[in-house]
């Protein structure tokens, strides 16, 4: 309690500022950096030699500050992540700090930051990945490391990949921990995937038996794959433990984020150390620095380093946090650099009112605000340069851009990459984690307990709890699932499959099937599958329909069942009569192809008449040639010979439709006459629903929302039944008797109804269809084995033997009543009617027109000069009624006859000629004589 107190009284100093403004020049020759981090650990033993290596490169390089230097104050922190903390950064802020590297924990960046808000210092920390601090509530918070939320978003992906749906986190219970578990929880969810046990253990002090309990309550869980996101000094001894537990054996999946690979790039000399054993088969990540030679040479040159700045720990390894401290150093002097360009001076403003705080240890009243920290903040986040590290440059949410993993797989005595993951390219096997054309995937990965084929992810609890399998207590049906008298034994079809598909699995499961329902009315299948959701049951077997509202609460398996609803209705046997031959078609199709017997019988008779003495003749004889030869097409009997081209046009194409037409009356006809024939008022669903008849339904069946809902129909039409002996009277009954006009049910039922009821029979086609699957909870693993196992039956032929076992089909099942006469309509052969139409019509034209040629050719087309309307076109008709022959006669007669006038003209012309040349003649002579 008197820590809490100091610290409010601490983080209040600044509730009374001072205006005292105390200034310094512009290009200071030094600068204060402060660092805070843990000498003794893994990371902050590294880190401390990369950040001093850092600030003497940048010291020893006049170009890069212009001659300022930088004064770094490093502080062991130990392993404290608390207050203590708290007390090394007030203790930088008294030497003009401009901004401290560090913390390297997250749970101290939380605490820190709010000292850094006041004092108006950046805080960059090189180690500190719990992704809540890159928040509006720390604006002086700068991560110069990767997020733990790209982290866990490369841990769900892998989940995925591997396709597992349920892990178990073991995280330390602090900001760390805490938070990254949760990034971990909301990136499974984007993959349909969670957390389905979490392990927490205390930050300090964790003992072996704590973690040997944890252990134990997860080896009874039945996810096998863990995540372990935990200290490193912490991590080896919680491996190890499980190993003792037989937890790193083969089926277990063991996770680890990069606090494994950071400790074995830090002590190489785990390779040959029992340590290994306990760690075979683990993934791990470890963020992915590329390969550049400025990296090269750091790393050619950290032993001498390492020896030289401890030399009584010796030289040792470097990890990727010392890249990425070696890195924010060189970030804050770039950003140093831009802010003295700027204009920016180190300046604070001094608090008079810490006065009362001061002391021997604390000397608060000697610390002030930096005046121009908002400025270097600004130019901290816009650095853009190239380091060891890669890219250093900021996105807009306050993280490194192009965020980048490897996945390692500890195998034997050393480790292997086995892909990258990336925020841009997922997972995958290229060279760099943005190769562009690396495949999907990863590598194949040596397993816990030195196994290449991929952990299911989970197994039944070993905490000997049995399934509880919720099973319909049914009064109907019970072929497909019945109860033993005074047992709880259960038997049916739906129990033979569900029983025969756990004995393909390749792991036992231990069940116990738990009765639902009174036995007096059938449950209601949707109360039963709330039943799993609520937790009562693990899952229900039984006849239990695949809907789409149900699919939303629970899994179901692959079907093994096929099961639409259907209409049954009562049938008749249809009598044979004299008139049986007028069955196959309709009447409306008798009706047009005797039209159309006419009407080809027509148009044939005009397109042969002029041609043809068969089409020619009196009245009489012309009307009877057209019938006769019209219907004598049927037969392919008509004697009369078709001679033009038009003719035989229409006549191909309508023997084509007669060919058709009479096979089609022939087959139909066959049927009927030859194979019983059934009949019901009712013709489907379609009929049904447009109606107002009773129908009925089994009750509690998911049939009444489909009817009222799909189909519209009112729910006062329809009539809840319990059994088939139910079924049976309200269609004996009939509607007029308060029965029903039909049922409607699924058809798995209606097949065992109608198996010894054969006046009954199913009317019209299937109308849904749908399937029977066993119920599981949602995401359960278990359902995506069971549909495996029923593919299995289905394919060796075990799945057709169960059912042949309990639903074998009488004489009069339902596939014989289908109901009774198919009739040809119209419909079936409009398109062959059409085209004898088109091609008579065509004909009819282009005889027309042909004739409308010739008629304007002919020396009658206009006679005596008439040129009424009425005139020519009886000379028209009167042209098209001659045979051709006589046409041709016509002409020449005509021909000759004028050629006979024209020589009387010039006959009667020379005459006049002779006798004029006479009488000269005779002039001339008496002329002379005179």
């Amino acid at each position: 309690m008197r820590k809490v107190w100091l610290l409010v009284i601490v983080m209040f100093y600044h509730v009374f500022p001072s205006k005292g403004i105390s200034n310094v020049s512009t290009r200071p020759s030094t600068v204060n950096i402060g660092a805070l981090m843990s000498f003794n650990s893994t990371v902050g033993r590294v880190a401390k030699v990369a950040i001093e290596a850092a600030v003497d490169d940048i010291n020893s390089n006049a170009t890069i500050l212009n001659g300022t230097k930088l004064n770094i104050s490093m502080l062991d922190t130990k392993l404290s992540t608390g207050f203590l903390g708290i007390i090394d950064s007030l203790r930088l802020m008294e030497k003009d700090t401009v901004a401290i590297i560090g913390p390297q924990f997250s749970v101290m960046a939380h605490v820190i930051s709010h000292i850094a808000n006041e004092m108006q210092v950046p805080l960059l920390s090189f180690a500190a990945t719990d992704p809540t601090l890159t928040s509006l509530q720390f604006p002086y918070f700068v991560r110069t490391t990767q997020s733990d939320l790209y982290q866990m978003a490369a841990v769900a992906e892998i989940v995925d990949h591997f396709q597992w749906r349920d892990v178990i986190a073991i995280y330390i219970d602090d900001d760390h921990g805490r938070n990254g578990v949760a990034a971990l929880g909301d990136k499974l969810a984007e993959k349909r995937g969670k957390i389905s046990y979490k392990a927490p253990f205390r930050p300090n002090n964790i003992t072996r038996e704590e973690i040997n309990n944890a252990l134990v309550k997860i080896a009874l869980i039945e996810s096998r794959v863990i995540v372990l996101h935990i200290y490193p000094s912490f991590g080896l001894q919680v491996l190890h433990v499980a190993r003792s537990l037989g937890m790193m054996g083969s089926g277990y999946v063991w996770i680890a984020t990069d606090w494994l690979s950071t400790l074995l790039d830090s002590n190489p000399s785990l390779f040959t150390t029992q340590a290994m054993n306990d760690i075979q088969g683990v993934i791990t990540l470890r963020m992915y620095t590329p390969e550049s030679e400025i990296k090269r040479n750091f790393s050619s040159r950290w032993n001498k380093l390492s020896q030289k700045k401890d030399p009584e720990e010796g030289p040792f390894a470097l990890n990727t946090f010392g890249l990425y401290a070696y890195d924010t150093v060189w970030l804050l002097a770039s950003a140093l650099d831009a802010f003295f360009k700027s204009g920016g001076t180190l300046s604070f403003s001094n608090d008079s009112s810490l006065n009362m705080l001061k002391g021997d240890t604390l000397k608060l009243d000697t610390m002030g605000v930096f005046v121009d920290g908002v400025m270097l903040l600004e130019k901290i986040l816009e650095v853009n340069r190239t380091g060891l590290t890669g890219q250093m440059m900021f996105s807009p949410d306050g993280n490194l851009v192009h965020p980048s993993y490897e996945v390692i797989n500890v195998i034997g005595t050393g480790i292997r990459r086995i892909g990258y993951w990336s925020e841009t390219s997922g997972l995958h096997t290229g060279e760099t984690p943005n190769h562009s054309n690396s495949s999907e995937g990863l590598f194949g990965v040596i397993w816990p307990g030195q196994t290449t084929q991929t952990p299911r992810g989970w197994v039944f609890a070993s905490n000997g709890r049995h399934l509880r399998i919720g099973v319909p207590l049914r009064i109907s049906y019970r072929e497909f699932v019945s109860r033993t008298e005074g047992t709880e034994m259960f038997g049916g079809y739906c129990i033979d499959v569900f029983t025969a598909a756990l004995n393909l699995l390749p792991y036992p499961v231990p069940y116990k099937f738990v009765p639902f329902g009174d036995g007096k009315t059938n449950p209601l299948n949707t109360k039963l599958l709330n039943k799993i959701t609520a937790g009562e049951f693990d899952a229900v077997v039984g006849d239990i329909t695949i809907t789409t509202n149900r699919t939303k609460i629970v899994d179901f398996t692959q079907p093994y069942i096929e099961s639409g609803l259907v209409v049954v209705a009562p049938i008749r046997k249809m009598k044979s009569s004299a008139w049986a031959f007028l069955r196959p078609f309709t009447p409306m199709m008798w009706f047009v192809t005797g039209m159309f017997f006419l009407a080809v019988g027509v148009v044939v008779w005009i397109l042969e008449r002029r041609l043809n003495e068969d089409f020619r003749g009196p009245s009489r004889r012309q009307f009877v040639t057209i019938i006769w030869f019209s219907f004598s097409t049927l037969f392919f009997a008509h004697r009369e010979k078709t001679v033009s081209t038009l003719g035989r046009l229409v006549l191909i194409i309508w023997l084509f439709v007669v060919l058709i037409l009479n096979s089609s009356y022939i087959a139909s006809l066959t049927s009927i006459l030859t194979v019983e024939q059934l009949s019901s008022s009712v013709k489907g669903i379609e009929s049904l629903a447009t109606s107002n008849e009773r129908i009925g339904f089994l009750s509690g069946s998911f049939a009444e929302n489909y009817l009222t809902e799909e189909l519209n129909i009112h729910r006062s039409r329809l009539v809840p039944l319990n059994s088939p002996s139910e079924y049976e009277k309200a269609l004996k009954d009939g509607p007029a008797n308060g029965g029903v006009t039909a049922i409607i049910d699924e058809r798995a039922y209606m097949e065992l109804f109608l198996a010894t009821r054969c006046e009954y029979g199913i009317v019209g086609q299937e109308f849904t269809k749908m399937g029977w699957g066993f119920a599981f909870p949602r995401d359960s693993p278990l359902a995506i084995d069971m549909s495996t196992a029923i593919l299995k039956l289905s394919e060796n032929g075990d799945l057709q033997r169960i059912h042949d076992k309990w639903l074998t089909r009488s004489a009069c099942s339902s596939e014989g009543a289908k109901q009774g006469i198919d009739r040809l309509e119209l419909e079936s052969f409009w398109g062959l009617f059409l085209l004898s139409g088109i091609a008579c019509f065509i004909a009819l034209l282009c005889y027309v027109i042909r004739m409308a040629y010739r008629f304007s050719r002919h020396p009658n087309s206009n006679p005596e000069g008439c040129s009424s309307y009425y005139t020519r076109l009886r000379s028209f008709f009167t042209f098209v009624n001659e045979r051709e022959e006589e046409e041709e006669k016509n002409i020449m007669s005509k021909r000759k006859r004028t050629e006979k006038g024209s020589s009387r003209r010039v006959a009667h012309e020379d005459g006049l000629i002779m006798d004029g040349s006479s009488v000269s003649v005779h002039i001339e002579n008496d002329a002379a004589q005179g």
